[in-house]
């Protein structure tokens, strides 16, 4: 069965980790692409948002968006927006659900979001 949306990315969060869950069934159909053509740089991703959702400190290939893009809305809720460059042109797109202790991802491809170029 494939991943749908609200369905969890990954087994259940440690203790210390962030829950990985899909916003969207386009973020789940994104994720499966990377995993079966990116899968050494997709697992990378999920570590990197199970462990360091904040991107603390923030690299080149994982920082918060900037400008329209640094904030969006879930379940009537306004949360940080960060992005994760898993290939030269794919990309995970994530909000930090803070209160729930949940990485959403909302956009996941092997290729550049078209609403940013």
């Amino acid at each position: 069965m494939s991943p749908k949306r609200r369905d969890r990315a990954a087994p259940p969060a440690g203790p210390h980790d962030w829950e990985v869950r899909f916003a969207n069934n386009d973020a789940a159909k994104g994720w499966e692409e990377l995993c079966q053509q990116a899968p050494r740089n997709t697992y990378a991703a999920w570590q990197e948002m199970r462990t360091n959702a904040g991107g603390a400190p923030p690299t080149a290939r994982h920082h918060r968006l900037k400008g329209g893009y640094a904030e969006d809305v879930f379940d009537g809720r306004r949360m940080p927006q960060w992005q994760i460059e898993v290939t030269a042109g794919g990309r995970i797109w994530y909000l930090l659900d803070v209160e729930r202790r949940t990485v959403w991802i909302t956009y996941a491809s092997l290729r550049h979001p078209k609403v940013t170029e």
